[in-house]
């Protein structure tokens, strides 16, 4: 994942101080609220703990924390600190502990949200993955080791994994698999839970690449790719690797997830656009609906108790400079006050 949000794709319009409107399009999805809650410092990854009913929004710069929010009322609820390089959050819902990827990690009591401890860690974590099953956190880096395996309990390291690429997303599915999204390789890693080594990885034979968001249906053994070049959802199965279909997402995907309970798997988009893809069946799926957010809400967490859909984004004044030589078009300040939490539902 791309450093707290502050890049988008080439072409995407930035929202202004004057503030974000959502449209509304056909679809069984909407945009339920935007609510400003402000704050400093740049952000990335957002986590919706369902048990808890706690959002964890990290965000960076000088006062790097973990904020807090109740999950049903957007409320602040509390401040995790200290961290250095958050980018995202975890909580274990048996031990009641949180983690945040950071160096160093740290893990708090969900209850109290006072910090425990600090965990150090190698390579430079980004992502970030709970496994009940197993009792475990993944620390996800772009450089070795990939992958770093924490016991929720105690915080004590269990082991680490190189995956031979650079991790975006993961998901895990209860029966001793965790899946990494490879976004330099095109291709999803396969880790068996219990060795910690990799048993395969599989490749999207062209289908698509910049893998950023990765999301399973563990019952039919789907994986769904969210891939940046070109702009689709790779679906394949998790089994074997298979390709099955690909569909069509917006451009400058980061946050993939699925809802067992509606069928749908969803893609975030930094062009501001939330795509709703329907399984219908384990090998036939179609876009439900392709729903304006607010640009920039490229990273998305589901509450699985609620359906909801929560995302997170910022307003942007205009840039300073032009762009030299034809680059990638300049951001302007981040508008004080205006980082949100974008809301969605049916």
């Amino acid at each position: 994942m791309r450093p707290y949000c502050l890049l988008l794709a080439s072409g995407i319009a930035f929202s202004v101080a004057a503030g974000f409107t959502p449209q509304a399009t056909d679809g069984p999805y909407h945009v339920i609220k935007v609510t400003k809650v402000g704050g400093e410092g740049g952000f990335d990854y957002v986590y919706a703990d369902s048990s808890g009913r706690a959002l964890y929004v990290p965000r960076g710069g000088q006062t790097a924390r973990v904020d807090v929010f109740n999950l049903d009322t957007l409320a602040s609820a509390g401040t995790i600190s200290p961290t250095k390089g958050v980018h995202g959050a975890a909580v274990d819902p048996k031990s009641h502990h949180g983690f945040s990827s950071s160096a160093p990690v740290a893990m708090w009591d969900t209850k109290t949200m006072t910090l425990i401890k600090t965990i150090d860690v190698q390579g430079r974590p980004d992502g970030i993955l709970g496994d009940p099953q197993m009792g475990r956190i993944y620390i996800l880096s772009h450089s070795s080791p990939n992958v770093t395996a924490i016991d929720a309990n105690d915080g004590s390291i269990v082991g680490t994994v190189d995956v031979g690429g650079a991790p975006e997303q993961s998901v895990v599915d209860g029966k001793g698999h965790l899946f990494v999204d490879l976004e330099n390789k095109n291709g999803v890693a396969v880790v068996d839970t219990k060795t910690l080594k990799v048993t395969n990885t599989y490749d999207l034979g062209g289908k698509g690449g910049g893998n950023a968001g990765l999301a399973i249906d563990v019952r039919n053994h789907v994986l769904f790719v969210a891939c940046r070049e070109p702009a689709v959802m790779v679906m394949i199965d998790a089994n074997t690797g298979k390709y099955l279909a690909d569909l069509p997402i917006g451009n400058g995907c980061d946050g993939a997830s699925f809802n067992p309970r509606t069928m749908e798997a969803i893609s975030s988009q930094g062009d501001g656009t939330l795509t709703i893809i329907k399984e219908n069946n384990p090998t036939t799926f179609v876009v439900e609906q392709t729903l304006k957010t607010m640009p920039g809400a490229k990273t998305m967490t589901l509450d699985t108790k609620t359906g909801k859909i929560y995302l997170i984004a910022a307003e942007y004044g205009a840039p300073a400079e032009a762009p030299a030589n034809g680059g990638r078009p300049r951001r302007g300040p981040m508008v004080a006050g205006s980082f949100s939490i974008v809301e969605v539902g049916k």
